[in-house]
């Protein structure tokens, strides 16, 4: 299921700007990840459940970043297949995985390290996700 954050505790769910929908078989998922990750500023795929991916959710929604949000076991019929593509991107089977202007970041160590070093706000205002 994909979801639009609108403040920092709250999901609400988002259409998909592809032709396919969270309900249908997707018969590309790299195709479907390059598609969420460059027509949206910030998308984190996350596991609902998962500690790290709420976390991640709340350092974006803290600073202000409205970030698309793809929880994997919302969508039983394509959230496995996107799963493995990520996995295949990765290198590792890590959630959540942050793509921000259409570029893969990396999993959470990765933002963090980003956002330790300064290098984050700028990658964000870059993407166009944050304007200060």
């Amino acid at each position: 299921m994909h979801y639009q954050t609108e403040s920092w505790n709250s999901y609400k769910p988002t259409k998909s700007s592809s032709s396919s929908s969270s309900s249908s078989v997707i018969t590309d998922p790299l195709a479907h990840i390059g598609r969420l990750a460059s027509d949206n500023a910030v998308v984190i795929f996350s596991i609902s459940t998962c500690c790290m991916c709420h976390a991640i959710k709340r350092l974006f929604c803290g600073m202000g970043v409205n970030p698309t949000v793809y929880e994997l076991d919302e969508d039983p019929i394509s959230g496995k297949e996107i799963e493995k593509a990520l996995i295949l991107l990765m290198g590792v089977s890590s959630v959540p995985v942050v793509f921000i202007g259409g570029k893969l970041v990396g999993a959470m160590d990765s933002v963090l390290a980003s956002h330790i070093n300064g290098t984050l706000v700028p990658l964000l205002k870059q993407a166009g996700a944050l304007w200060l």
